[in-house]
C-alpha cells in the first residue's frame, strides 16, 4: 500500500475525462472495482491505464461472493489476478458476504453468523490469497437480516479475521448503519475491532428510510454522525487511508473535494495529537 496513499476516492467511468485533465492534489489515491474495469479496452482501457501511472488505485471487489455456497470461481479469481499484475495493484478488497447462489443476485447477502460459517470463509480466504498471491482484505459489511446468527456481527467479524488471518477494510458508515438498523452501540463496535488488522477505510453517504431503518446507498453526502464516528476511528485505531465512496448522484468535483477536504483535516489533528503520521 503506497505510503502517501492518505485520502482517496472511488473512480466512476464518469470521472474519468475529468481527472485525465486534473487530478486535484488532495486525491492521493483511487480505488475501482475490478469487474468494472477488467474487461474494457479502446479509449476507457487506455485512460484507464494512464491514471494508474498518476496515482496508486486499490481494487475493491463486488463479485467473489466469498460466502457463497456454491463452489469458489477460480477462473474469475484467476482474472483479477490477471488484472492486478497488468496494472501492479498490490491492494484488493472483498466483502464479508455473499451475491451468489444458483446463480448471482447483485446483491450483497449476510452470511450467517456462526462458527461453521467462520471456518468455512476463512478457507475460502486463504485459496483466494494462494491464487492472487496478495493480502486478502476483508470488509464489514452493511445487512438488514441475520438468519441463523448464533453469534452477533463484531464476533462474526473478528472471529473470520483471526480464522483467516486477513486484513480489514473498516467501512465505517457501515457500522453506522448496522448500528441504527440493529439497536447496537457504533462506538463500542469500532472499538472492538483488532487495530493491527486494519488495512484501510471505507467513509459514505446512506438514505435514511426511517428513524430505524438506515440504507447504505453511497448516494449522499456523509451525515454527522458517520463525521464523528470517523474522528473516533482516527482517535481510538490511528490513522489509515480512507476511501470517499460515491456510486450515484454523483455531484461536481469540487462538492467532493469538500468531504475529501474534511477527512484531510481529520487525519491531520488525529496524527498531531497521537504523533502518528497518515
Amino acid at each position: 500500500m503506497a505510503a502517501n496513499a492518505r485520502v482517496g476516492l472511488g473512480l466512476r467511468r464518469e470521472m474519468l475525462d475529468g481527472f485525465m485533465a486534473h487530478i486535484p492534489e488532495s486525491i492521493d489515491f483511487f480505488e475501482v472495482a475490478p469487474e468494472n474495469w477488467m474487461t474494457l479496452g479502446g479509449s476507457y482501457g487506455n485512460k484507464f491505464a494512464a491514471l494508474v501511472e498518476r496515482r496508486p488505485f486499490f481494487c475493491h471487489g463486488l463479485s467473489l461472493s466469498i460466502g457463497s455456497p456454491a463452489p469458489l470461481d477460480v477462473e474469475f479469481v484467476k482474472r483479477i489476478k490477471t488484472f492486478l499484475d497488468s496494472h501492479k495493484i498490490t491492494t484488493y478488497s472483498e466483502h464479508l458476504s455473499y451475491c451468489s447462489g444458483e446463480g448471482h443476485m447483485y446483491d450483497l447477502m449476510p452470511i450467517p453468523f456462526t462458527e461453521e460459517a467462520v471456518r468455512y470463509v476463512a478457507e475460502r480466504i486463504k485459496r483466494v490469497e494462494d491464487i492472487l498471491e496478495r493480502s486478502f482484505i476483508l470488509e464489514n459489511v452493511s445487512f438488514y437480516a441475520a438468519p441463523g446468527a448464533q453469534m452477533s456481527e463484531q464476533e462474526f467479524v473478528t472471529a473470520v479475521l483471526a480464522e483467516a488471518d486477513c486484513r480489514l477494510l473498516l467501512d465505517v458508515n457501515n457500522i453506522y448503519v448496522n448500528s441504527v438498523n440493529h439497536g447496537y452501540d457504533a462506538q463500542a463496535f469500532l472499538r472492538a475491532m483488532p487495530t493491527e488488522r486494519i488495512a484501510y477505510l471505507h467513509i459514505a453517504g446512506h438514505h435514511r428510510e426511517a428513524d430505524d431503518l438506515l440504507i447504505d446507498t453511497h448516494g449522499a453526502e456523509i451525515v454527522d454522525p458517520v463525521w464523528q464516528l470517523l474522528r473516533e476511528c482516527y482517535a481510538v485505531h490511528g490513522v489509515f487511508p480512507t476511501l470517499l465512496e460515491r456510486d450515484f448522484n454523483i455531484p461536481a468535483t469540487q462538492d467532493l473535494l469538500r468531504e475529501i477536504t474534511r477527512i484531510h483535516s481529520f487525519q491531520d489533528v488525529a496524527a498531531t495529537s497521537s504523533g502518528r503520521s497518515a
